[in-house]
């Protein structure tokens, strides 16, 4: 039978997989509970129950797998360690032996939003450009980067850090213990707290017709944003900063496409066709030689599986 690469993609609550053919068609999708809470062993031992389970229902003999694990953190990615991981509370975990040893398959692995990037780049929104950056807005932002077709991790696996660049000095806190970071400025998380302030300063605002403080979210601004002069104000914030972090990814690595993650991004065109012409705007050089394209991301919640498939398809050859 043909070889099949099997995508694991651990995320804080639900480890996803997916097993795809060569042409990236997917066979198999399942997924099972993290229970990071249990400690890694009782986790990688969930992580090989969901592989062999997900081969037996695609009727794929073991030896004919490939295996590819997206995870966050930070990982050593020519170990396989996952050197640490806050949502995982794990540290110097050997986490590609221990799957092997459960599976007996090797195992490559790298960090989740890696895996993301490489699975737009593969299968997704990127699979027509050869350098292309994926920026994850949610509940942080993260993101992978692709040069020439493959996955640029930097130094020792540690680098792409592209939610920890500083857009505003001396600007607002960021869980990362510095001050002004993209994440900090541009994640779910900073637009949310951004609309309740603005609702809190703002009792006659149109965002309190549907919303309360404790309601609003990620939308509330871009639904209020064409009727309302207090969302209007959020969203415009919202896209100078975001703006600014892609032209200074797009001026420093000039991929031919940038594509956006994560729940903000569902925004679509609202999110990025006004993005679009703020890069435009402050690209170096101009946009007549080598523009940069603002998209949405394809694959949704699937990319890291996908990427961390895509990933396997390097095992063995």
């Amino acid at each position: 039978m043909a070889e099949v690469y099997v995508g694991i993609d651990i995320g804080g609550m639900t480890i996803k997989g997916i097993v795809l053919d060569g042409s990236g068609k997917a066979l198999c999708e399942d997924a099972a509970v993290t229970g990071a809470e249990n400690g890694g062993e009782a986790m990688c031992d969930t992580i090989a129950e969901l592989i062999l389970s997900m081969l037996a229902k695609c009727g794929v003999p073991k030896e004919d797998a490939h295996i590819g694990v997206g995870c966050p953190g930070t990982i050593n990615s020519a170990e396989g360690v996952l050197v640490f991981s806050g949502n995982l509370n794990l540290r110097n975990f050997p986490l590609a032996k221990n799957i092997e040893k459960r599976i007996g398959l090797p195992v490559k692995v790298t960090n989740d939003a890696n895996a993301a990037a490489f699975g737009e780049a593969r299968f997704g929104a990127g699979k027509n450009y050869n350098d292309s950056i994926l920026v994850t807005l949610g509940t942080g932002v993260g993101g992978g980067i692709i040069i020439g077709g493959k996955l640029f991790e930097g130094h020792a696996s540690a680098g792409a850090e592209i939610g920890h660049m500083v857009i505003e000095r001396h600007g607002d806190h960021c869980t990362c213990g510095r001050r002004g970071c993209f994440e900090a400025y541009c994640s779910a998380t900073a637009l949310v707290k951004r609309t309740k302030r603005q609702m809190e300063e703002n009792p006659g605002s149109a965002m309190w017709t549907k919303y309360t403080a404790e309601t609003a979210n990620g939308k509330t601004a871009f639904e209020f944003a064409d009727t309302d002069i207090d969302a209007k104000e959020v969203v415009d914030w919202y896209l100078k900063y975001l703006a600014c972090g892609l032209t200074n990814l797009a001026n420093i690595f000039r991929p031919e496409i940038i594509m956006l993650g994560g729940g903000v991004s569902e925004q679509g065109e609202r999110l990025t066709a006004p993005l679009q012409k703020l890069v435009d705007k402050e690209l170096f050089g101009g946009t007549e030689y080598a523009p940069v394209k603002i998209v949405k991301a394809s694959l949704g919640s699937k990319a890291g599986a996908y990427g961390a498939a895509a990933l396997a398809m390097r095992i063995g050859l």
